[in-house]
């Protein structure tokens, strides 16, 4: 203490100490007035304007503080003119206590808590000085040793969001290998640094919010207001106000630059999506601005609306802000008048020799500090301080009454009027949804009483789809299955209560599901109506989807009709799948087969042609529908039993099958017959071929 006090003067610490101190009420009252303001304010710029103004203020009063305790230079005495007081003030001016309280305080003779104040403010700054340096290295080497530089598409990008924003300034862009979260570094070469997380973790139009939101902290000069506010920071470290106001001005900064980020992109949805998800990446220094600068929750209700504050809560703002206020001041007063105690009761030199004054008109000579008796005129030079009248005390004021309630209650926030309709704990991800869509306390609520559940995800289906409490009363009335799956897959689809009626009015039984299926496979009334003249049959909704995902129409089926063949809608389906048309009945009918509806789809499926049951015919056999599916899997053909005839056999159909079946081939013929055997029969050639006889010994 004794080396701190060779520095400066004695006085200097008094003053310093006096400054520090009364800057405790002036803090406590910038702080309520700052909070006044802003609680009238709607934009965040004016918030941010007045948070800055603010501090600056809280800046210049200590040290107009200092520069006004200063004892001033005392006029010449002779020059002054002097007033004579009323003898109604004399015997208060003249008593000993009025003498004491204004005598001037000797700089030696301060208090030695003074100089231990001044000496902890002191040994403050230079450790908040220290951490600031930290810092500036710590961004310092973000920007040039940990970057590299990026090129292509994401390059583009930033440009041309500089050009819209109207940026003029050089931005270096670069690509940031230790963060997490996009954020600008540098004073007068700013740089925005773009880790690998936001360029992988976020798509397009996410990651252009989030650029925007970094070049409007460029375009602000956002860095050089933060330097200021570090700098008063570091100053006034010892004052909560000061901490308190300049945690405000952060968050009011990264509002502005949403709000422009928002503006410039269009997507709030995006935004805050993007916000959300980088609540849990690694933050950037304090001197580097980044896009997930906190509080997250707090923005990304704000950019969607969910915390506006009320006319109520507004109201109610106010009201803290001049209490605050008032208490400050009334703080500030008492800080006062104990300063002046201490000055009172601090030693005064030796008052050097002065000339007498002049008396007015009338009156008696008046010898300094001297005790006036009761009754004698007592002459005074105009601004004397010591001699001023204290003002009356002031009444007490009487409490303020509290309003009376309004009539109309005030407006519920979204959040409680969600909590309100059984909707709590929602994540960010949930209220931004909800949000978004216009989910409303009251929609909720009139879902809930239709029985239907209140998940988050499945109340944003149904409002995204547009389904009102009225569609689901309609639904509910034509026995339609309500649950959230349910509406949601029939107002997709277009269903609507006139769909239903007029389904329910064709007899139909049918259920939500089975409406879905009609409706995506654009089943109207009409193809009903057609399909079940056509067919002479009562056709359900399986029935119905099955014939119109096939492409059967009212026409086909006619043809089929007309050819003599009448197949249920199964047979149908299965002719439509097969791409069995009626030109390929016609000609399997003129073959003089009966192709009916399971016979002509087995050929169509073993790709039976009208060629290949002529082949047959043409040597005189005339198989039915079930003998050609039989040979066709098999493998036979005209030319095999041709084969067979050839080498001496007269074989049927069912021969025919029965020999390819075992492997029976000319050259097994041939090879039999080499041995001697003579009278085969397929029979004998079949047993031989299974035996084993003829083949080669191991």
């Amino acid at each position: 203490m004794t080396n701190f006090a060779q520095w400066i003067s004695p006085e200097t610490v008094r003053l310093l100490a006096l400054a520090l101190l009364h800057f405790l009420w002036q803090g406590a009252a910038l702080a309520a007035l700052a909070y006044l303001l802003m609680s009238l304010c709607r934009s965040a710029s004016a918030r941010y304007g007045v948070g800055v103004v603010v501090l600056a203020l809280m800046l210049v009063a200590p040290v107009g503080t200092y520069f006004a305790l200063q004892s001033p230079v005392q006029a010449d005495a002779s020059t002054q003119p002097t007033l004579a007081i009323p003898s109604t003030v004399q015997t208060v001016l003249a008593s000993p206590v009025a003498v004491a309280k204004h005598a001037p305080a000797e700089a030696g003779g301060s208090p030695a808590y003074f100089l231990w104040l001044v000496e902890g403010w002191f040994a403050g700054i230079v450790l908040l000085s220290l951490r600031s340096a930290g810092g500036f290295l710590l961004v310092a080497r973000l920007r040039r040793s940990e970057t590299s530089p990026i090129s292509g598409q994401i390059l583009d990008l930033c440009r041309n969001l500089q050009r819209r924003m109207g940026l003029t300034r050089a931005v270096r862009y670069c690509l940031s290998l230790r963060l997490d979260a996009p954020a600008v570094a540098g004073w007068l070469r700013p740089a925005v640094l773009l880790p690998v997380t936001a360029l992988t973790g976020l798509d397009a139009s996410q990651l252009e919010a989030v650029i925007a939101h970094e070049l409007a902290h460029i375009r602000r000069y956002d860095v050089f207001v933060n330097l200021f506010q570090v700098a008063v920071e570091t100053v006034l470290f010892y004052h909560p106000a000061v901490w308190w106001l300049g945690k405000r001005i952060r968050a009011e900064r990264e509002n502005c630059c949403d709000d422009e980020a928002v503006a410039l992109c269009g997507s709030p949805m995006a935004y805050a999506h993007a916000l959300a998800r980088m609540a849990e990446w690694k933050a950037a220094p304090q001197l580097a601005m980044a896009a997930n600068r906190k509080p997250l929750v707090e923005r990304i209700a704000r950019l969607l609306g969910a915390s506006e504050t009320t006319d109520s809560l507004r109201g109610t703002n106010l009201s803290a802000g001049v209490l605050c206020l008032s208490i400050a001041l009334l703080a500030g007063g008492a800080c006062l008048g104990y300063v002046h105690k201490i000055q009172a009761q601090t030693p005064a030199p030796a008052p050097a020799p002065a000339p007498p004054a002049v008396a007015a008109p009338g009156a008696a000579p008046r010898t300094p500090r001297a005790p006036v008796a009761p009754g004698s005129p007592i002459v005074v030079r105009p601004g004397d301080p010591a001699l001023a009248p204290e003002a009356p005390p002031q009444p007490a004021s009487a409490p303020t009454p509290q309003a009376a309630p309004s009539a109309n209650a005030p407006k519920q926030s979204y959040i409680d009027s969600l909590k309100d309709a059984g909707l709590t704990n929602l994540s960010a991800d949930e209220l931004i949804g909800l949000k978004v869509q216009g989910v409303t306390g009251e929609y909720v609520k009139a879902m809930k009483e239709l029985g239907l559940k209140i998940d988050p995800d499945e109340l944003i289906g149904l409002k995204v789809q547009g389904i009102t409490p009225e569609y689901v009363k309609e639904m509910k009335s034509l026995g339609m299955k309500v649950d959230s799956d349910a509406l949601i897959g029939m107002k997709v689809q277009g269903i609507t209560p006139e769909y239903v009626k007029e389904m329910k009015a064709l007899g139909m039984n049918v259920d939500s599901d089975s409406l879905i299926g009609m409706k995506v496979q654009g089943i109207a009334p009409e193809y009903v109506k057609e399909m079940r003249a056509a067919t002479g049959q009562t056709l359900n909704a399986d029935d119905l989807i099955g014939l119109k995902v096939q492409g059967v129409t009212p026409e086909y089926v006619r043809q089929m009709h007309d050819l003599g063949s009448k197949p249920d809608a199964d047979e149908v389906i299965g002719m439509k799948v097969q791409g069995i048309t009626p030109e390929y009945v016609k000609e399997m009918r003129a073959l003089g087969l009966k192709v009916d509806g399971d016979e002509v789809i087995g050929m169509k499926v073993q790709g039976i042609t009208p060629e290949y049951v002529k082949s047959f015919q043409e040597i005189g056999l005339h198989p039915d529908s079930d003998e050609l599916i039989g040979m066709k899997v098999q493998g036979v053909t005209a030319a095999y039993i041709k084969e067979l005839q050839a080498s001496g056999f007269k074989v049927d159909i069912d021969d025919a099958i029965s020999a390819k079946v075992q492997g029976i081939t000319p050259e097994f013929i041939a090879k039999a017959r080499s041995h001697g055997f003579k009278d085969l029969t397929l029979e004998k050639l079949i047993a031989l071929k299974n035996t084993g006889v003829l083949d080669a010994e191991k």
